[in-house]
């Protein structure tokens, strides 16, 4: 009897090491309330990936959650203006090519200047000035309204600059490598702006039904 145990020894280790592997694999709860609030955003792939390593920080909170895919926004432009900016000291590039990406690192930079403004604001409304740390307490009132609209426009107006800058290369005469890797800056790019607008306004969504239960 002792030999067939010990034939089945090895399958017996294997699933216990795959039972292990499946236990340590699931999710906390702060990682299912990032998935939950992600499902609800435009590209909802991108923005578990992109939240996921915050979500101990996130910890089930409206307004830590549209902070962070705000921060997360703000990174991501940073990093495509650096990589544009390499791109425009490569060697060889068409005249065309180095101008129309000139122009698309200024309006990057731009992004990043309204970004900035818009994670600063939200911070105004957390809990730090008096907010709810969770989206389920009342607003500020006109004040927390001023702040909201500032966000979402300055947002808003970060995705056009970007946007801006994937036009200066629509022309067939600027079709090569520069202008695909530019195209996947700025896919990549609105992807994550786009996902940061719809946390942002399902945070605000909140506090408005909030202020109608008071």
């Amino acid at each position: 009897m002792t030999k067939p145990t010990l034939n089945l020894l090895p399958l017996i280790l294997s699933f216990l090491y795959i039972s292990g592997c499946t236990v340590a694999a699931e999710p906390t709860v702060q990682e299912t309330f990032v998935s939950e609030m992600c499902f609800f955003t435009h590209y909802p792939d991108v923005c578990v990936r992109s939240l996921l390593p915050h979500a101990n920080a996130i910890n089930e909170s409206f307004h830590e959650v549209a902070r962070a895919a705000l921060a997360v926004s703000l990174v991501t432009v940073e990093s495509a203006k650096a990589n544009m900016l390499k791109l425009a000291n490569l060697k060889g590039l068409k005249p065309m090519e180095y101008g129309a990406l000139k122009d698309c690192i200024d309006q990057v930079d731009d992004g990043v200047d309204r970004l900035s403004q818009s994670v600063r604001e939200m911070e105004h409304l957390g809990p730090a000035h008096g907010g709810p740390a969770n989206g389920d307490g009342p607003p500020h009132g006109e004040e927390s309204s001023w702040h909201g609209s500032n966000v979402e426009t300055w947002t808003n107006a970060a995705l056009s600059q970007v946007q801006r800058c994937a036009g200066g290369f629509s022309g067939r005469t600027l079709n090569g490598k520069i202008k695909t890797l530019v195209q996947v800056e700025v896919r990549n790019v609105e992807q994550i702006l786009y996902n940061g607008l719809d946390l942002f306004r399902i945070f605000t969504n909140k506090l408005s039904i909030a202020s109608d239960d008071v």
